[in-house]
């Protein structure tokens, strides 16, 4: 599982020229899913994800964490973070999940963030969103399960 995650001061998603989530600061997450996934690979990233402290403290350092700034969440789903670009001008997607498991685990995500304290406002998988953010920093941060569960494993 992989994300993108940006600290904002505000961030939306539109669906048909509506607005189905905004959020003031907090972080926006791009979420792909690839075929291998499962929940435990949601749970390990949301409680990763939610817990990083990347807002400034009165010092200007990174010390402060969503709870200390009352921050939001806003997740979309984004298949493209599987593409594979290595071949030719035209990325491949293969390496992502089948849509049934990306939805599937894009959905215990989002129910995991809002058990975890972060009910996040959220696009529809599947459909062509315009998404808007305002980055703070900028920070942008990467997070991909395979990478960060064996780095953990290995202490």
């Amino acid at each position: 599982m992989r994300a993108v995650l940006t600290r904002v001061t505000s961030a939306s998603v539109t669906i048909d020229g509506q607005v189905v989530g905004s959020i003031g600061k907090g972080f926006l997450i791009l979420l792909g899913v690839g075929p291998e996934d499962t929940e435990k690979d949601c749970r390990y990233l949301a409680e990763k994800a939610l817990g990083l402290r990347i807002f400034e403290d009165e010092q200007g350092k990174m010390n402060l964490g969503l709870d200390a700034v009352g921050g939001e969440v806003l997740v979309v789903s984004q298949f493209t973070l599987y593409g594979n670009c290595r071949k030719g001008r035209r990325p491949s997607f293969t390496d992502a999940a089948p849509a049934e498991l990306g939805n599937a685990l894009y959905e215990k995500f989002l129910s995991i963030c809002a058990e975890l304290g972060y009910p996040p406002q959220h696009g529809q998988f599947g459909a062509d969103m315009q998404v808007a953010s305002v980055n703070d920093g900028p920070v942008t941060l990467i997070l991909d399960t395979k990478e960060l569960m064996d780095s953990s494993r290995r202490g």
